[in-house]
């Protein structure tokens, strides 16, 4: 029999400490933050519909996008033991110059309508974070004031090729001026996807006052006072706007688009040249012989083509064919710090967060933002004192198994399914 007592007052003051309230809300809310998830969970709160849909949404049936995510979930890490690594170094070198971490913010288009400080944030927080930040075509702030947020921080800048060249050109060299170091060749957009969730909320650029998104915003007041009493939205390139998403796109994108203009901005562009989008080996081999520094494999987020091929699928293969002339970057679907890991492992050079950054923001702004690259950097560390590994150069494939539900049907197999068939 366990001998009971009263508990001495002492002993019930020790338990009895409570923690002071924090009293700044944004603080409040992002302390409570552990995942990605987590800061999704707010931003969804927070952000009305269609703007928290035109983030969180993909093309079609949104196969591409649960597929993607699906693979870094199906991921085996192996660990080593009884080594001693009291400390890791999550630094790396990519395209010439450092990154603290082995990601990047990946480039976003119409970035202030998910929050007000939008593309800034973003910037000032990699300027913080020591990584790099890139900045969309599509972007609502200009070139000269992402360099202005990020003065001594790495800039990119994302690129797409418009019906109107000199458009474009005009980009390259303003991005040129401005010291921005590398250029991502974006070739997986001639015409846009078709983002059902955009048609379905009505969503528009700028948002439209209708009975629907009054209704909406009531909860969510903060955000269309930020909206409405801020400066009014301007883009990187388009000097219009006006319709949906998937209209300006369709205007503004040419599919006419060929090896030719990726050409013409390589003789234009004085430092690195990324080609952004590519989906197969033998397109990533041709690249290899076209002057450019590297390919970052994406699916746009699933954002175009739905049924796409998973860009985490195709790594370990586009490694082993091109990774010893070029860097191989990736996006699509990460959503954890050991989502990159994973990735390192299998051979990526670096890679490039879209979603997460964006949930981020919607939740919390910069801070958000920090908390997003606070929330990855903390996971990275612990899967690698996990794993044992002290550097990222440690990391291989002997730590990672991509265990396999999508397997491709051979012919194979077809045809001995079909000789039963006619049994």
């Amino acid at each position: 029999m366990v001998k009971r007592q009263f508990p001495r007052p002492s002993e019930l003051a020790e338990l009895m400490r409570f923690k002071a309230p924090t009293l700044d809300p944004v603080r409040r809310r992002l302390d409570g933050a552990l995942t990605i998830y987590d800061l999704r969970d707010i931003a969804q709160r927070r952000t009305p519909r269609a703007a928290f849909d035109y983030t969180e949404g993909a093309a079609e049936g949104e196969l591409s996008l649960a597929r993607a995510r699906q693979a870094f979930e199906d991921v085996e890490f192996h660990p080593s033991i009884l080594r001693s690594v009291p400390v890791v170094d999550t630094s790396c070198t990519v395209l010439g110059g450092p990154s603290a971490l082995p990601f990047g913010i990946a480039p976003t288009g119409f970035t202030r309508l998910m929050q007000t400080e939008g593309e800034i944030a973003g910037a000032s927080a990699a300027s913080a974070a020591g990584i790099p930040f890139t900045l969309s075509t599509l972007g609502t702030t200009s070139i000269e004031d992402v360099k202005a947020a990020n003065p001594t921080g790495r800039n990119w800048f994302q690129l797409y090729v418009m019906r109107q060249r000199e458009i474009s050109y005009d980009l390259v060299r303003r991005a040129a001026a401005a010291e921005f170091d590398t250029i991502f060749f974006t070739v997986d957009t001639p015409v846009a996807g078709a983002r059902l969730r955009d048609k379905r909320n009505g969503f528009s650029i700028p948002p439209q006052l209708t009975l629907g998104t009054i209704i909406n915003a009531i909860p969510r007041p903060t955000w269309w006072i930020n909206f409405l009493t801020t400066p009014k939205l301007e883009f990187a390139s388009l000097s219009a706007t006006g319709g949906t998403v998937g209209e300006l796109l369709d205007s503004a994108m040419d599919p006419t688009i060929s090896f030719d203009d990726l050409a013409i901005i390589r003789d234009m562009w004085p430092g690195k040249i990324m080609v952004k989008g590519v989906q197969t080996v033998a397109d990533a081999k041709l690249l290899a012989d076209r002057g450019v520094d590297g390919v970052v494999l994406s699916n746009h987020g699933g954002r175009q083509l739905d049924r796409a091929p998973i860009p985490f699928h195709l790594l370990p293969n586009v490694v082993r064919e091109v990774g010893a002339d070029m860097e191989v970057h990736l996006d699509t679907g990460i959503m954890s710090g050991a989502d990159i890991v994973a990735s390192i492992a299998l051979g990526a050079t670096f890679t490039l967060i879209g979603r997460a950054y964006l949930y981020g923001l919607m939740a919390g702004g910069q801070r958000g933002v920090d908390k997003t690259i606070s929330i990855l950097r903390d996971q990275i560390v612990r899967t690698m004192k996990l794993l044992e590994v002290e550097n990222l150069a440690e990391l291989g494939p002997q730590h990672v198994t991509q265990l396999t539900r999508l397997v491709p049907i051979t012919r194979s197999a077809v045809d001995a399914a079909e000789r039963v068939t006619a049994r």
